[in-house]
């Protein structure tokens, strides 16, 4: 997730100190996700950030600290100056997501837990109001819209585990399998041969080399050493295959 890009799309549209507080909280929720942790307060913050979005939109201002509820519900359909997808669908969404964090205790598991499923939702949700503010955006060009909604848009992986910005992948699987799981991980974004390495520190470096040498042959991978590698279209059904045989 290229936050520094999602950051500067919006900065003009929100302002910087909001496109910075979105965007973070937005990483926390898709990484909370990814990985089935859950970080507590990210949907809730998430949320209360987007209510002062739709103030800034609406009014050039906004409170430091909005009644979240209260706004989504009863002053966010009035906001006449607003895009209204983000004004009607995404106030309804966000008070949704709210609700899940408020009254379905998502920050607690249970016995038999809905906070996965709850938490599912809740990054869809904010994915697709992370979508439609991009949508929304005049100062980024359609083409680098379109890349960046692609990029939030993308899967988030189940067997992936993010510490201290390396990513281990938990499976019982080959090299290849592993370096498919983990551009799965990043795609459709590329992974540098250095982030890939010490994912896989693990491994021999050498046969991971030569594994991505044999995948980019097979074009299942496309880049090298410089550049770094992203899964193809075909790569990327490799990986999903790789993924069901291993959830299965």
């Amino acid at each position: 997730m290229d936050e520094v890009r999602l950051k500067a799309a919006l900065a003009d549209m929100i302002s910087p100190q909001l496109a910075e507080e979105l965007v973070s909280d937005f990483v926390k929720l898709r990484q909370d996700c990814a990985t089935g942790t859950l970080e507590r307060a990210s949907p809730g913050k998430f949320v209360e950030v987007f209510v002062q979005v739709l103030q800034f939109l609406g009014h050039g201002q906004y409170e430091d600290k909005p009644n979240v509820d209260d706004y989504l519900s009863k002053k966010a359909d009035h906001e006449g100056s607003v895009p209204e997808g983000l004004r009607i669908c995404g106030a309804r969404l966000a008070r949704a997501i709210y609700a899940l964090r408020n009254k379905r205790s998502i920050a607690h598991k249970n016995a038999i837990d809905p906070n996965r499923f709850d938490l599912a939702l809740a990054h869809q949700g904010a994915s697709w109001i992370m979508a439609e503010l991009l949508r929304n955006a005049s100062a980024i060009s359609m083409h680098e819209a379109g890349a960046l909604i692609e990029l939030i848009q993308a899967p988030v992986g189940t067997l992936v585990e993010e510490i201290d910005g390396r990513r281990i992948v938990h499976a019982d699987t080959s090299v290849k399998g592993e370096i498919l799981i983990l551009l799965h991980s990043h795609f459709p974004e590329r992974a540098s041969q250095s982030a890939i390495l010490s994912a896989m520190s693990a491994r021999s470096s050498g046969s991971v080399r030569n594994r991505l040498g044999e995948m980019r042959i097979a074009k299942l991978i496309h880049g090298d050493s410089k550049v770094g590698y992203r899964l193809t279209q075909s790569g990327y059904q490799a990986a999903l295959a790789e993924i069901r045989l291993l959830i299965s």
